[in-house]
């Protein structure tokens, strides 16, 4: 009789997150941490990711039905122009965005953080990739805001939902633009001496 494998908190409610973790074999609880992002800053795009992350992850581990288990948490922000991009504010905020991304390049940087509340021990590290923006329309960017989806994900754009015609490419890990890079969680993991496999879910007969 196997062990069952130790618990793994995801403290995100971001839906992409979860399903990547779950294509991966793990099953993480979802517990959300509450924390005000607007309160976070940080000098660097690259660095207020960590930063989110790092919060995130911090909050949900001390909370007493946390305890033992692992806690991932993650955030990503859109580079461009040495700014940090997060969801647009309103429709208005999500169209101007479009209208400034489209045929440039962007930087999507995600923070990623990991608590093993068992030893007290974190480890964390944010993953870049870069995004290609094409050259949508007005009207297709119209379309695509009237959708809504672009008020709910950091950048204002998903690489798997609508505005994924309208992406030209990306420079490194895809998983990462969605919302975690499961090799940089592998390797956090490591880190804390524990092995992903060991936290894989028993498969299905």
């Amino acid at each position: 009789m196997t062990d069952a494998p130790r618990r793994l908190i995801l403290a995100s409610q971001s839906p992409a997150r979860l399903n990547l973790l779950r294509q991966a074999g793990l099953a993480p609880e979802v517990i959300v941490s509450g924390v005000d992002e607007d309160a976070v800053t940080a000098p660097t795009p690259a660095e207020l990711a960590l930063a989110l992350a790092e919060a995130k992850a911090s909050v949900v581990a001390a909370r007493p039905e946390a305890h033992g288990a692992l806690v991932i948490g993650c955030d990503s922000v859109l580079e461009l122009d040495d700014e940090a991009l997060g969801k647009p504010a309103d429709a208005e905020e999500a169209t101007a965005r479009w209208k400034s991304m489209r045929g440039r390049a962007g930087i999507l940087q995600t923070g990623h953080c990991v608590w093993d509340t068992a030893n007290k021990r974190y480890a964390s590290a944010t993953a870049s990739t870069v995004v290609r923006f094409g050259d949508p329309t007005d009207e297709e960017i119209a379309a695509y805001v009237a959708s809504g989806e672009p008020l709910h994900v950091a950048g204002a754009f998903t690489l798997d939902g609508r505005s994924a015609p309208f992406i030209e490419g990306i420079d490194g890990d895809h998983g990462n633009v969605i919302g975690i890079s499961l090799p940089l969680v592998r390797r956090l993991l490591a880190q804390l001496g524990v092995g992903i496999t060991e936290l894989w879910a028993p498969a299905e007969k």
